[in-house]
């Protein structure tokens, strides 16, 4: 078996071979290859100790990222590359990062501490593929496994935990079974991860092909940083709309969403807040009256709870207060739905409704044509440049002054102007706007 290496990392690793060192690509860029998908990047892994790769590769502009573990960037072609040493790495304490490390001259000792076998083989020309502990078997197979022990791997690094959940998704795979009862076993360990960390994984996870049998089947899991989850699993809906219960709506609408990380990131939350509303009338029916408003609100919650940005968490909020009204292709309706959301947001929410829709019972999905509808009847609106918000209009602020108003009046005026034309009662022209405005101004203000 034969892989293409790019020229830049190619001649990294003929530069530390001309100096009698092993060089290998190792972990997800040899995965990928095996798989049939472009790696993202690649990394490199050498019997070089951190000194010897600098002065090996002195011409490089080099960066000490993680120099004490073994870790040096090498910036080749504007991308960095990550050079580690072969190495063992001693007792983790914090269940996060090993105490120290120690430097070795062999590839197998390397491969010995890397999580999962998929992800713990390595590569060159000279070589071929080292594949030590069947991560080639594991990608024919499409099976997760952790290298060794997995109670070990995952009380060494708990962040491994999320990143088998992870992989799972993103590749299709299936978890190995002494994998998936050692998940189970340790899930307490999150609690020791940082919650940055734990988002990053989420998002990935999210983002995959397949998250929704993920998300069903290792509900526990995911209940460790988000236990507001708990309620919505087994929760039935009584509804003649839903095919699932609550948690099962949402990881079937999350996979059947666009792969967008807020579209994802909005369902995974969508309804969240379903349980603490649920309501049922005199025929055995469920309803979940404001329930967008509670879910949005939690959502808001747990995001900050988990350091998601501040644009990110308003944006998701934003989207789960919104996702639950019937579409309606209409421009008018289409319009004020832009100008109240943004156009990108618009967008958004459109995807949000589709994932939620085609995870209800199959008529529902024909709500998903109307939503498509929206979206081009949006594209029309914008592409003809039409009023959205104040400063679209054709007046302003000075003119407003100019006619006699002043203070609060002047932006409840431009207020009402923006209504009128978003209501078609009037055209976004200057003479127009300053004839509605004058009319306006003598029924409010005389």
């Amino acid at each position: 078996m034969e892989f293409f290496i790019p020229g830049n990392i190619l001649q990294i690793m003929e530069k530390l071979n001309e100096n009698g060192f092993e060089a290998y690509i190792v972990g997800g860029c040899v995965r990928d290859h095996i798989i049939g998908n472009v790696p993202k990047d690649y990394d490199i892994t050498t019997s070089a100790s951190p000194d010897e790769i600098k002065e090996c590769l002195s011409g490089y502009n080099i960066i000490d990222t993680g120099i004490k573990h073994g870790t040096v960037t090498v910036v080749s072609d504007g991308e960095n590359v990550e050079i580690t040493t072969y190495r063992i790495d001693g007792e983790y304490t914090d269940h996060r990062h090993p105490e120290a490390v120690i430097f070795s001259k062999k590839l197998s000792d390397d491969l010995s501490r890397r999580d999962f076998t998929v992800n713990a083989m390595a590569y060159n020309k000279k070589t071929g593929l080292v594949d030590i502990f069947g991560g080639q078997k594991d990608i024919a197979e499409k099976k997760i496994r952790c290298v060794g022990e997995p109670e070990k791997r995952f009380d060494e690094d708990a962040l491994r935990i999320m990143r088998a959940l992870r992989f799972s998704s993103e590749l299709g795979f299936d978890i190995d079974e002494k994998t998936s009862e050692a998940i189970f076993k340790m899930k307490h360990l999150l609690k020791n991860v940082s919650a940055e960390r734990i988002s990053k994984e989420l998002l990935l996870l999210l983002s995959g092909k397949s998250p929704c049998k993920v998300l069903e089947h290792y509900h526990e899991v995911f209940e460790v940083f988000v236990p507001e989850i708990a309620p919505c699993v087994g929760f039935d809906q009584r509804s003649k709309y839903h095919a699932y219960d609550v948690w099962g709506h949402i990881a079937h609408a999350v996979e059947n969403s666009a792969p967008m990380p807020d579209v994802r990131l909005a369902l995974f939350f969508h309804d969240i807040g379903k349980p603490e509303c649920f309501r049922m009338d005199e025929n055995g029916r469920g309803h979940f009256k404001g329930h967008e408003k509670i879910s949005a609100e939690i959502a808001s919650k747990v995001l900050k709870r988990m350091k998601f940005p501040k644009d990110t968490v308003e944006r998701i909020e934003k989207l789960i207060r919104y996702h639950y009204f019937t579409p309606i292709n209409e421009r008018k309706f289409v319009r004020r739905l832009i100008s109240k959301l943004g156009q990108e947001d618009f967008f958004l929410l459109m995807e949000v409704m589709k994932g939620d829709n085609q995870a209800k019972h199959s008529f529902c999905s024909e709500r998903v044509k109307t939503i498509d509808d929206m979206a081009e009847t949006a594209k029309d609106i914008i592409a003809e440049e039409q009023c959205f918000k104040v400063t679209d209009l054709a007046v302003s602020g000075n003119d407003m002054l100019a006619m006699g108003i002043k203070g609060a009046e002047i932006g409840q005026t431009l207020k009402a102007l923006l209504e009128a034309v978003m209501n078609e009662e009037a055209d976004n022209d200057r003479e127009s706007l300053i004839e509605y405005a004058s009319k306006y101004i003598q029924e409010n203000f005389s």
